[in-house]
């Protein structure tokens, strides 16, 4: 099965910018659509953005607002997430997801949508 990894999280000052990355063992990422969630204090996880691998469609929550950018590299096979002007309220651990996609039009927005996960990795925003 898929194994999926984050890296890239840290402590960061508030308004600066952040790179996140998530990578597979064992196989690649051709034919799924790979999601960014987060979890902060909270139990529920909420979606960020997700992008569908080959096409590449992308799919972002409302909060994002233009900050955060989800991408493909795929001569790394990683699907990366800029984090822009980062604020205090986007603390929290990033996960990554993904599920063999469907269609083109098929990029969820729901954890349970998402069969493989990710351990995450901390971002902490500073004020």
């Amino acid at each position: 099965q898929v194994q999926l990894v984050e890296s890239g999280g840290g402590l960061v000052q508030a308004g600066d910018s952040l790179r996140i990355s998530c990578g597979t063992t064992g196989r690649t990422f051709s034919d799924h659509v790979v999601g960014w969630f987060r979890q902060a204090s909270g139990p529920e996880r909420e979606f960020v953005a997700a992008v569908n691998w080959n096409v590449p469609r992308t799919n972002y929550a409302d909060f994002v607002k233009g900050r955060f950018r989800i991408f493909t590299d795929v001569a790394k096979n990683t699907v990366g997430l800029v984090l822009n002007s980062l604020k205090p309220e986007d603390t929290a651990v990033y996960y990554c997801a993904a599920v063999p996609q469907r269609s083109y039009y098929y990029i969820p927005d729901k954890t349970d949508e998402y069969d493989y996960w990710g351990q995450g990795t901390q971002v902490t925003v500073s004020s």
